[in-house]
């Protein structure tokens, strides 16, 4: 067995464990790194991601501190135009190996194993050839993997398919062109999240018309309208105003559902029916744009999720519903990034990244590392890095604003803190702030609003949660 000396010891090369060792490796020039993961590439997820995923917030927001993802530029045309680019998913595939092989390997304090398994206690085994490495942790194991990613390619679905029904995840889809022949007559569509709803308009740009497209939804989702999350001066009433609108929401709401109303009055948010009352909410992000597509899709059925798939019929939780002949269902339910209980992200020897902003997993990971590197004695940093519980329900959503809020003032009474995060490319909205001129009277009228709004806010929503 080999054996490796390492400061740090970080499990996954997904977005938050390489937007961690990119600042850390920053905010301390002598540390060490050893990366291990399952994947033959870096981006975890990204790997086995469909082929026509892209972000759903704008490019500037994703990725590490010290590498731009994408050009800054605004799209001209397509379903996203006039907002900035989302990046595809080779795109962000491309983008962290260059993270990897630009920014990571070359500082000669990073060793990476891909293809291989962490099995506790510094123990690093190949899943190729068996061979194991013992690393040595000199501070500290950070587990990046805690918020894990469930993608439909790699998932274990929750419902029976029987012998001869067509299913595939939406990774095949681009090559149903290999068998004309076979093309399906009809496409189900299973799962109301956003990978569900990219399939249908992926669908629908392919050539498939809105009568061939059944789509099983079993909740109805509430989304952040992207107009609101987007950098750049041009933007500015969106965006921060945009901010100042769900504070006034949050602050003037009598209930959950009450407040998602009011959340969708001032723009901030979205819903495809507006018949339907959604009881979702995963931060997913999408456009007016999208929404027109996706009202297209007049078969959307809310029988609650699928149990079973049979030849001739779906058995889901509140009924039965026949299928068409030469039906293929397409598997869009994984649930993405797992809601599991927020923990401290600083234990003994141990770091465990969480999103402290939402919805900024990679920001969240630079910022516990700037924490890390700056910040003396687990109380301190954990004062300053509170996981936001992720949200199912929008009776949840209350919760995890107070703890965003929490957060937000937390950090600006941290000046060390404050500079690192008006510099960090990763935060948008702090450059748009310092970037107004004097004669800007209005939009300086707006952001004296938000110290006496955030104040409202926090309190209406402990009495919200109470």
């Amino acid at each position: 067995m080999d054996s490796i000396d390492s400061d740090y010891l970080l499990i996954g090369a997904g977005a938050m464990g390489l937007a961690f060792a990119d600042t850390l490796l920053t905010e301390l020039p002598d540390a060490t790194i050893t990366i291990v993961d399952r994947h033959g590439k870096p981006g975890g997820h990204w790997n086995d991601a469909y082929p026509f995923v892209s972000l759903h917030q704008p490019s500037a927001f994703y990725g590490v501190a010290s590498l731009p993802l994408g050009a800054g530029r605004i799209d001209t045309h397509g379903i996203n135009a006039g907002f900035h680019e989302l990046a595809s998913g080779p795109e962000v595939s491309g983008y962290f190996d260059a993270v990897m092989r630009r920014q990571l390997l070359p500082t000669g304090r990073v060793r990476y194993f891909p293809m291989s398994d962490y099995r506790g206690n510094g123990r690093i085994v190949s899943l190729i050839s068996g061979q194991e490495t013992q690393v040595n942790i000199a501070r500290k194991t950070i587990d990046s993997t805690y918020l894990a990613t469930s993608v439909p390619s790699t998932h274990t679905r929750k419902f029976a398919v029987a012998d001869g029904v067509r299913i595939m995840a939406p990774n095949g889809l681009p090559d149903l062109w290999r068998a004309p022949d076979a093309m399906p007559r009809h496409f189900t569509v299973l799962g109301a999240g956003k990978t569900g709803m990219d399939t249908v308009i992926w669908l629908l740009g392919a050539g498939a018309t809105p009568d061939m497209i059944s789509w099983v939804a079993p909740r109805a989702s509430w989304y952040f309208n992207r107009r609101v999350v987007q950098p750049g001066s041009e933007f500015f009433e969106d965006s921060i105003g945009g901010q100042l609108g769900m504070m006034q929401a949050l602050a003037a709401a009598t209930d959950a559902s009450d407040l998602f109303l009011r959340l969708e009055a001032c723009g901030f948010m979205l819903r495809i029916d507006r018949a339907v009352m959604p009881k979702m909410f995963h931060y997913a992000i999408t456009s007016n744009a999208e929404i027109a597509v996706l009202r297209r899709i007049t078969d959307v059925i809310r029988m609650g999720r699928v149990l079973a798939l049979e030849p001739d019929r779906m058995v889901l939780k509140h009924g039965e519903r026949a299928t068409a002949p030469g039906t293929l269902f397409i598997d869009c339910t994984a649930s993405a990034v797992e809601r599991r209980p927020p923990v401290p992200v600083f234990q003994p020897g141990l770091i465990v990244p969480q999103m402290v902003r939402v919805p900024q997993p990679a920001f969240s990971a630079a910022m516990i590392a700037w924490v890390e590197a700056n910040v003396e004695g687990e109380a301190a940093q954990n004062a300053l890095t509170m996981a936001v519980p992720l949200p199912d329900s929008i009776d949840d959503y209350p919760r995890a604003s107070l703890v965003n809020l929490f957060n937000q003032g937390l950090w600006g009474q941290n000046a060390a803190l404050s500079k690192w995060i008006h510099d960090c490319r990763l935060d948008g909205f702090g450059k748009m702030i310092t970037a107004i001129r004097p004669e800007e009277t209005s939009r300086i009228a707006m952001l004296q609003q938000f110290r006496p709004t955030a104040m409202a806010a926090m309190a209406n929503l402990q009495t919200l949660i109470g």
